[in-house]
């Protein structure tokens, strides 16, 4: 089973980038199906109120739950004294597996790493780039696993993807998603020091082609075994399902 563990659905209230106006399912769909990525992790855009994202995103994800596994949206600072009732909602009402967390909003809190960690789900962390906030937050709640995207960095910082990659190796807890991951060599580099038990195959859809960023897990060229683990294994390891 192929699974990609990064992509977002559902209209943003922004209205001022791509990532806070529109994430737009069937094109999404079409190249995701045509590529055969059997299942997606699903979390909204950026958006002035989570807990209206996350109402519609479970109305969407609802129209095929065997295919999207959501993740709640929350913002650090505008949901706080909430996070907990929100995502508790999210989990027992639709069925959310885990936590979306954006450095663009703020830091992550230690009220959203208590609530993951008491409600078992994982965090998707966007640092934008920053490691050193990995190794503060996975340090302080060795119990709950943490899904770094694009491997640090969006932005291509070199810098931020050996940090991560040299935290994955030091902390069972940190994992990382392949999407938007330029430069190649630094997916051969997490596999090889890391594990292909920590990488995490992630398209950062629908505003990356979901085919493309697989393509290049297959370049890897990793026995099938540990591919699997890449392309699905470990997230629902992670998510709690075999």
């Amino acid at each position: 089973m192929v699974i990609d563990a990064h992509c977002h659905l559902g209209k943003g209230d922004g209205l001022t980038a791509p990532w806070n106006t529109d994430a737009p399912l069937q094109p999404y769909l079409r190249r995701a199906r045509a590529a055969r990525i059997d299942r997606t992790v699903v979390m909204p855009p950026f958006h002035g109120s989570y807990a209206r994202a996350n109402a519609a995103l479970a109305r969407l994800v609802a129209r095929d739950p065997a295919r999207f596994i959501p993740f709640a949206g929350v913002h650090p600072g505008r949901d706080e004294g909430h996070v907990r009732t929100m995502v508790g909602r999210a989990k027992s009402r639709w069925g959310f597996r885990g936590i979306k967390v954006h450095r663009f909003d703020a830091p992550i809190t230690r009220e959203i790493c208590e609530t993951a960690r008491d409600l078992r789900l994982p965090v998707i962390y966007d640092v934008m780039g920053n490691a050193p906030l990995i190794e503060q937050v996975a340090g302080q709640y060795p119990t709950v696993n943490f899904i770094v995207p694009h491997l640090g960095s969006f932005g291509d910082d070199w810098r931020a993807h050996r940090q991560v990659i040299d935290q994955m190796i030091r902390l069972p807890n940190v994992f990382a998603d392949s999407s938007g991951v330029r430069r190649f060599d630094y997916l051969v580099e997490t596999v090889r020091r890391a594990g292909p038990d920590r990488l995490l195959f992630g398209s950062d859809g629908p505003w990356l082609h979901p085919g493309a960023e697989l393509h290049k897990i297959r370049l890897l060229g990793l026995p099938r075994d540990e591919e699997d683990l890449v392309l699905g294994g470990n997230l629902l390891r992670l998510i709690g399902r075999r």
